[in-house]
Order: C-alpha cells, then structure tokens, then sequence
C-alpha cells in the first residue's frame, strides 16, 4: 500500500466524530509511564492522540507524528478538552527530521509498520532515545488472526507480514537492554475497534 493510500485509509478511519480507539490510555503504556520520571516522550503512529494526551496530563513533554491529518485534528481537540498541550508532526518518520537521542522515553501502541520496513523503522526509533531511555511497545502478534477469526471486533491487522513475533521484536530491538518481552492473551476494551480478547506482543527495553 503507498503512502497516499494508507494516508487516506486512516484520514477516512478517523473521520468521525467519536475516537474510534478510546480517549483513555493502552493499560500496559499506563502502568509502564507509572514507573518513569516524566521528561519528554515520542509517539509515532499516534492517531487520535489518546497516549499522547494522557501522557501530557501526568507531566511528560509530548511530541508526537502520523500521516493521518484528521488524527492530528482529533488528538489536538481531545488535548484541549483535557487543558494539555502537545506537539503533533504530520508526516512519516523518514521526513521529520527529529534530532538524534532526544527522547526519554518512547510509547509504540499498535504501530504495525509493513513488514519491508518494520525493522529500519525501529532501529531509527532507537536512535531517538537518549542513553537510558526506555521503549515501551504493545501490538498484535501473529496469532491474533485466530482471534479475529472468532472475533473480528477485537481488531488489528488482517494481513500476517503486518504482525509481530516475539522474535522479531526481541531482533527489531536486539540494543536495547530488555526488561520485559512476552506474548500474551488479554481483554481489549479500547473504543470502537479494540474490543475482546486478543494475542499481543509487550516489550519494554532502555538505551544502555
């Protein structure tokens, strides 16, 4: 899928006036950021801007990016409703220019880049940390599509190559020192499209 095509695939996905993935935080980003010291935080791929936003509201400096406009505009509304301020860049990572080791922190929540691309993009997304920064990511392996089959409300990629594999992940982020990787079953109530239970992959890992 080109770049113009997914832009408007998730333009028309955000589209509406309800926030299609909840206004509350991932649970597992929630009770990692409860462990760190605010300071600055990146979220790629963030959409609506509900990570963003909480995240802002707890006392972190918040930069956000995706390529969805109508997200941009969904996230800034959703952080005026909550008296916050973040900075949200519309674009792909490759473009944005953002400074070497800037980041303390990184939340990565349902971002399923292609799979030609997954691995460079996170090996850039590591070069963004500072030194003892931490990435905190949650997303769909590939054994959520049995769970789809039986439950297609729960969400996530159709297409296999778009999913992880605690492998690859433990590969994607192999310098980072990992504090916590598993795949596990859990109960999803994240808005519209994330309802039920589904098969995720969780890593937490710090810049050494």
């Amino acid at each position: 899928m080109s770049i113009s095509i997914a832009k408007e695939v998730w333009n028309d996905r955000y589209r509406t006036d309800e926030y299609v993935y909840g206004e509350h935080p991932n649970e597992y980003l929630r009770v990692q950021l409860e462990k760190l010291t605010p300071a600055n935080i990146l979220f790629p791929a963030e959409g609506e801007g509900r990570n963003a936003v909480f995240s802002a509201v707890c006392g972190w400096d918040v930069t956000a990016f995706d390529i969805s406009d109508e997200g941009r505009a969904k996230a800034l509304k959703l952080a005026d409703k909550h008296g916050v301020s973040i900075d949200y860049l519309v674009g792909e990572l490759n473009y944005l220019d953002l400074p070497a080791e800037t980041f303390h922190a990184i939340g990565l929540i349902y971002a399923h880049f292609p799979n030609k691309r997954r691995a460079d993009i996170h090996k850039s997304l590591i070069k963004l940390l500072k030194p003892g920064g931490y990435l905190i990511l949650e997303g769909f392996s590939k054994e959520n599509l049995d769970y789809v089959a039986k439950n297609p409300g729960i969400g996530g990629p159709r297409d296999e190559a778009l999913l992880f594999t605690a492998e690859q992940i433990a590969a994607d982020f192999a310098e980072l020192e990992t504090i916590e990787l598993t795949q596990s079953e859990i109960q999803l109530s994240e808005g519209l499209l994330h309802n039920g239970t589904g098969s995720v992959i969780r890593f937490t890992g710090r810049k050494i």
